[in-house]
């Protein structure tokens, strides 16, 4: 039954995938096994994986955290590593053994330079490896499925002011590049199996949560993008982006909000959750240079006087991604911006967040982006005092 998934989709994403996991026998730990409810985190070595799994530790959650990358750090007490690819049925199926909550969080193609990846890897990850995640949760009958999605799914770059989940997808054969539409493949496939029954007589009970950009301490992925150009002094300047808008959501209150619907898709909570999709975020429509302004302060640096406007920004970017491809081979670099990301930045795109504060009790707290450049700094001079380069 494994190989025969296995080669299914190997089809479907056109390539091989190898894994150097734990072998076929690999049972969850002992020490797991006395707890009560466990979950299991996809990407689980990432950002969003990393800080979740501390909090449901603290609410006594077993977690097995599911990555393909290798463990570089100490794991957080309670928690169990398990190395495989989300693409790899068998693998992902040996790692859920007494798992009743999926949170699946793995992808591929954000930011940077992912984002300019062939579309077979992008697709693949985002949407075979769904299709593994809810065939294990049918076969090892686990309940909850709570999926990682994106703003994107609706917004494809017409402006979005204050949208509600009501909002339809942005069709697919117009979306502006791969990622959204994997995501959106993703997000249909997650909740068209709500109310799927499993195999142990219970029903599949699935959401899914779209944050717009993630910052926070620790975060890798954007905002230190911006804060190293900013101290490479490549950005003398800043781009017009006068009464454009959109949201952000700082990863603690993404966090309380997958906590959230957890507890919302089960009895006691009436499964209110069940099959449903919710935006998000801070509570806050930002412009996003007006409130990267504050980096500059913190870092040193004097704000830009000199305004440009957006279409310089979009040239410049459309340059750099040409050289990104033409010197990728031989010299790596991540893009300051992606035309996708200018994209977001030069038009209005932002939503209201009443279902999850009415249906999941979602109450997101204020947080500073000064913050974010703090921890920066203190992990760039804790890395120079250690000889380490910088990421």
């Amino acid at each position: 039954m494994f190989r025969q998934r296995e080669d299914i989709l190997q089809r479907k994403s056109g390539e091989k995938v190898t894994h150097r996991g734990e072998p076929s026998e690999w049972r969850i730990p002992r020490q797991m096994r006395s707890l009560g409810p466990k979950a299991m985190i996809t990407g689980g070595l990432g950002y969003c994986g990393s800080q979740l799994s501390r909090a449901l530790l603290q609410e006594g959650i077993g977690v097995v955290l599911l990555d393909r990358r290798e463990l570089q750090s100490e794991l957080p007490k309670g928690a169990v590593f398990f190395q495989a690819d989300v693409r790899d049925y068998e693998k992902v199926f040996q790692a859920s053994e007494g798992i009743d909550t999926i949170f699946h969080l793995a992808s591929f193609g954000l930011s940077g330079g992912e984002q300019l990846k062939k579309i077979k890897e992008i697709d693949s990850i985002n949407v075979g490896g769904t299709k593994v995640v809810i065939d294990v949760c049918k076969s090892r009958n686990i309940s909850k499925l709570i999926y990682g999605s994106s703003v994107t799914v609706v917004f494809g770059g017409d402006p979005v002011e204050d949208a509600v989940e009501t909002l339809p997808y942005f069709p697919l054969e117009k979306q502006p590049d791969n990622y959204s539409k994997s995501k959106s493949i993703a997000e249909q496939m997650i909740l068209t199996a709500n109310g799927a029954p499993l195999q142990g007589g219970e029903t599949l009970r699935t959401c899914a949560l779209r944050p717009p950009g993630i910052y926070g301490p620790g975060e890798d992925k954007i905002i230190p993008r911006f804060i190293k150009t900013i101290q490479s002094y490549l950005l003398y300047f800043t781009f017009d982006t006068t009464g454009t808008w959109m949201n952000w959501v700082h990863i603690c209150n993404l966090t309380q909000a997958y906590l959230l619907a957890r507890r919302a898709l089960t009895a006691e909570r009436n499964f209110i959750a069940s099959g449903q999709a919710y935006f998000i975020h801070d509570g806050d429509k930002i412009n996003f240079f007006e409130w990267t302004s504050v980096l500059y302060e913190k870092l040193g640096h004097p704000k830009p006087r000199l305004i440009l406007p957006g279409v310089v920004l979009k040239i410049v970017v459309t340059l750099t991604e040409y050289l990104y491809w033409l010197l990728n081979p031989i010299f790596n670099f991540t893009p300051f911006l992606t035309r996708r990301e200018v994209g977001h930045l030069l038009v209005t795109y932002t939503f209201r967040i009443d279902k999850a504060r009415k249906q999941l009790g979602f109450h997101p707290k204020k947080y500073s982006l000064a913050e974010v450049a703090g921890d920066y700094l203190r992990r760039k001079s804790m890395r120079e005092d250690k000889g380490s380069p910088s990421p």
